[in-house]
């Protein structure tokens, strides 16, 4: 048994267009955002998708109505899940990056969004959200895969890079290198072998 997943970060939101912290917030897409989920939905058109994941976000949530609206798959079943949003990040959310690196440094900046294990204050770290997102992804949509049905997440940037690195077995070291486009579908192919030894094991 095969069975492919489908990865898609959202399109621009209007506060990444504002270069502001995110995260938990519910900031919808940006005119620009929206034209990078119609192009990732002409990507995937004629591709079988049997059933849909995705966040409790706005964002996330437009950009997947889209992408199924260009695929004419909008009548798949749907599941919305916080386990999918983006990574929280506390007391920065709302607050514009550069200003924020005014505040507290570059160097503090940087530790805070690229380090593993870091959290911004009141947030969580890549580490917090990996063991949010893959005890989700095990227990609820690794048995549609299972089953052979072809499933498709529409996440965020944290949230994928943390599903990423369970899938692609990176080191912390890796996965902070890692960077993922907006609106670009990435694919995986699993077969039975590979579905089977996906184990969530907690990050200590």
């Amino acid at each position: 048994m095969q069975a492919t997943l489908y990865l898609i970060r959202h399109g621009q939101s209007q506060w990444n267009l504002e270069n502001r912290f995110t995260g938990w917030k519910d900031i919808d897409l940006s005119p620009t955002g929206v034209e990078v989920a119609i192009k990732a939905g002409d990507e995937l058109k004629g591709e079988k998708i049997d059933i849909a994941f995705t966040s409790t976000l706005i964002r996330a949530q437009h950009t997947l109505d889209i992408v199924l609206k260009e695929c004419g798959l909008e009548d798949i079943p749907v599941f919305k899940d916080a386990a999918l949003n983006e990574r929280a990040y506390g007391d920065l959310e709302g607050l514009n990056k550069a200003e924020t690196a005014k505040k507290f440094g570059d160097e503090q900046v940087h530790i805070w969004r690229r380090s593993f294990d870091v959290a911004p204050p009141g947030g969580e770290s890549l580490k917090d959200t990996y063991n949010r997102v893959i005890p989700y992804f095990v227990n609820t949509i690794l048995p549609y895969l299972k089953d052979g049905k072809d499933v498709l997440i529409v996440a965020h940037g944290n949230s994928l890079r943390a599903l990423e690195m369970f899938l692609e077995k990176l080191s912390p070291e890796e996965i902070v290198k890692k960077e993922i486009a907006t609106g670009v579908p990435t694919e995986y192919q699993l077969d039975d072998q590979f579905i089977s030894s996906l184990h969530f094991e907690p990050i200590k």
